[in-house]
């Protein structure tokens, strides 16, 4: 008998992914879509286009044989849509901070520790979409990747763990706290289940257009960094992630739940353990906006990562900061700028270890497990010397994930259901 195969998608900034693995956790194929530089209005359309053309592209002979899907977003990039899964409002993105008002509210019911109240959190967005749409009419408020699950199954409104925190969701009570319900009609918000839940097959149209069996599992899925935290091999208390992307991300296993908003900390349901950590507004998309590709890679060779650059940065590519600290306000730091731009990229790659050093630390000073071990993924992770910077920053052993892309994540969710996390399926 033929073995199945497993789709993971990666729903992130700039692109979508798909990875494809077989019953053994081999990858069968890889492919990518860039969304190119889109208004606002346009990304919806951008996303679904992305996740059926990545469907429509695999090879046949893998799509006959999927047993089961998964996706990840990005966290707290909400959507405003009808029953059938209409956008009614254009996405407000993850770092999207207008809702402030909303925050203010939500501190005042929750407390402002809770990871929802802030103003780029899902909560603070759908309620500043809520006062902004039109009455009268039915409104659904989505994460990313609860819209684009929707699209595969049709079955609308169905979140996880993962996605729904930042919207209120208490993993810890499994159920949507009481005060959210003072705050938005709970009809809006979707059902939410562990992340890996199954929730029903591939819409039979879809299925047969694109030739998957009718039978193929669609799972609830998680947020973009959870993924690539499931991809990395990581699982044991003090074993972290950094995802070194546009932005970067933390992720710790961590025997204890810390959560405080008022410095970007919160912990995912990991099973039996947390994932504790928090994302930062800083990464490579501050080094985007100085250097290219060939620009990054012949400059590093010029640093010595063992001495110091003497430069203080704090390296966001714009106001506004989430963690370790979070100011919404907070100006970059990038002064002076050096003549020498091989000396100002060292500025700015030990700024980025040093947020990420005080990152891990602020989890530790919360209590959380110390930090023993960290693997790390994204573009960042393939710079030699940035890794250096961050080992002489950090004092710990460091290594590149075991799989670099979020998508392989996804895929592993597919493939293991809920039984990925520790303790849900143990004998």
């Amino acid at each position: 008998m033929a073995s199945s195969f497993f789709l993971g998608l990666d729903f992130g900034t700039s692109g979508a992914r798909a990875c494809v693995i077989a019953e053994n956790g081999e990858i069968e194929e890889f492919a990518k879509l860039g969304f190119g530089n889109l208004a606002d209005f346009e990304l919806a359309a951008s996303w679904r286009n992305a996740l059926f053309d990545l469907l429509a592209d695999l090879p046949a002979g893998l799509r006959k044989r999927l047993a089961a899907i998964a996706l990840d977003g990005t966290s707290a990039t909400v959507l405003a849509c009808d029953e059938a899964l209409n956008p009614t409002y254009a996405p407000l993105l993850y770092n999207d901070a207008r809702a402030r008002p909303e925050a203010e509210l939500i501190g005042r019911a929750a407390g402002n520790s809770h990871p929802a109240a802030t103003a780029t959190s899902g909560l603070a967005k759908a309620l500043w979409l809520r006062r902004h749409l039109p009455n009268g009419r039915t409104h659904l408020f989505l994460n990313q990747a609860d819209w684009l699950t929707g699209l595969l199954s049709e079955l609308p409104g169905i979140s996880d763990y993962h996605n729904a925190l930042k919207m209120g969701f208490e993993p810890g009570g499994s159920a949507w706290p009481d005060w959210v319900g003072h705050l938005v009609d709970m009809d809006s918000l979707p059902n939410v289940v562990p992340p890996g839940s199954p929730i029903g097959m591939l819409s039979r149209p879809r299925a047969r257009n694109l030739g998957i069996p009718l039978d193929c599992l669609v799972r609830t899925g998680t947020t973009d960094s959870i993924a690539a935290f499931l991809a990395s091999g990581a699982s044991q208390p003090g074993e972290a992630i950094t995802s070194l992307g546009t932005t970067l991300v933390l992720k710790l296993v961590s025997e204890r739940r810390v959560d405080d908003a008022r410095h970007g900390v919160y912990s995912h349901w990991y099973g039996k353990y947390w994932l504790a950590g928090g994302a930062s507004n800083a990464g490579g998309g501050v080094l985007r906006q100085y250097f290219n590709d060939h620009d990054l890679a012949e400059l590093s060779t010029r640093i010595d990562p063992h001495s110091a650059s003497g430069l203080e940065y704090y390296p966001l590519p714009s106001p506004g900061e989430r963690f370790p600290v979070n100011d919404p306000d907070m100006p970059p730091r990038l002064e002076p700028r050096p003549a020498e731009p091989a000396r100002f990229l060292h500025g700015l790659l030990e700024g980025l270890a040093n947020i990420e050093a005080r990152g891990y630390e602020k989890l530790a000073e919360m209590g959380a497990n110390r930090l023993g071990r960290v693997l790390s993924c994204g573009g960042g992770a393939s710079n030699p010397v940035y890794s250096r910077i961050r080992e002489r920053r950090l004092r710990v052993p460091t290594g590149t994930a075991a799989h670099q892309e979020a998508a392989y994540g996804s895929a592993r969710l597919a493939r293991h259901g809920i039984c990925l996390f520790p303790g849900m399926c143990d004998d």
